[in-house]
């Protein structure tokens, strides 16, 4: 009985350590939040303004441009998915990868040939543990993202957008990545970054109540067009790298929390095994103490007679 309730003592002690650090984690996953949400907060109205100024360029002129211009019969589609480089986030990762594969099904199904760039380091495990072909890929800042490092993920999709299919290039981006709603809930979301959808746009401004600037453009609009490319990019995928780190905050606290009460759950319960157990080691001493005396009794009075 003694033995039982050394290894009760024994796994208290574990789950209580356990307990300090996913509590410790909890409190730095919501510190962080903060500054995410902050970032996410400072990145949205020059994404939008920079949108607004493609789509103004884009119905002010016949340009023809990858980044206004659908094609006929698109045939290859570049796909980013954003991931996390650790774990202990609940279902973080794996919610994106199975947008992402959603969206990969749906673009084959149209009979395109889709083409993965991966960031995050759980992405990458993913394909690389079902020996699929990953374009490229960028691990190591997503819960932090600097534009820097928005510009080099842009980089080789700016490059193959501005290529013809048959030298290796695509006819459409998508974007797959976790949406920051509030702190309880985060969605997993893919969307078409080019060609861009005018139509949508200016949808979105009319509801809006919104009016589209009118350009005059030095030297022309598809030069103009020539240097917004770049920049739309680069900023819608910074900003999707900021929504998805705070949601990848977001998640690693609601899963630490999480595991924080299950912890003091598991240690209620061992407790009152271990205070069981302890009870019944006690019972059993004063048991044998009784049933020793009492045999005593009986071999004094059997010699007095």
């Amino acid at each position: 009985m003694g033995a039982q309730l050394r290894v009760y003592k024994r796994r208290i002690q574990a789950v209580t350590a356990t307990k300090k650090i996913t509590k410790a984690m909890e409190m730095i996953a919501a510190s962080r939040i903060v500054k995410a949400q902050r970032k996410v907060a400072a990145s949205q109205p020059y994404a939008t303004e920079l949108t607004r100024a493609v789509t103004a360029v884009a119905t002010g002129s016949d340009a023809n441009h990858p980044l206004t211009t659908e094609v006929e019969t698109p045939t290859r589609a570049a796909v980013l998915l954003i991931t996390s480089d650790r774990g202990l986030a609940g279902g973080y990762s794996s919610n994106a990868i199975k947008a992402a594969e959603r969206l990969r099904e749906r673009l084959a199904s149209e009979g395109k040939e889709v083409d993965t760039y991966i960031v995050g380091r759980k992405g990458v495990a993913y394909y690389g543990f079902r020996e699929r072909k990953v374009a490229d890929s960028w691990t190591g800042f997503t819960d932090n993202p600097a534009y820097s490092d928005a510009k080099r993920v842009a980089a080789p999709l700016i490059e193959a957008i501005q290529k013809e299919t048959a030298e290796g290039g695509v006819d459409e981006l998508h974007i797959v990545f976790t949406e920051f709603v509030s702190m309880m809930t985060q969605n997993a979301v893919d969307a078409r970054m080019l060609p861009l959808s005018l139509d949508d746009v200016a949808e979105e401004s009319t509801r809006k109540g919104e009016i589209l600037p009118l350009f005059e453009f030095e030297p022309s609009a598809e030069d103009v067009l020539d240097a917004l490319l770049p920049r739309y990019v680069e900023s819608r995928i910074y900003n999707a790298l900021l929504q998805a780190a705070a949601s990848e905050h977001a998640a690693r606290r609601r899963a630490m929390k999480s595991a924080t009460d299950n912890a003091g759950d598991l240690i209620k319960s061992l407790s009152r095994l271990a205070n069981a157990a302890r009870q019944a080691e006690i019972t059993q001493e004063i048991s044998e103490i009784v049933g020793g005396a009492s045999a005593l009794a009986d071999a004094t009075a059997g010699s007095d007679k």
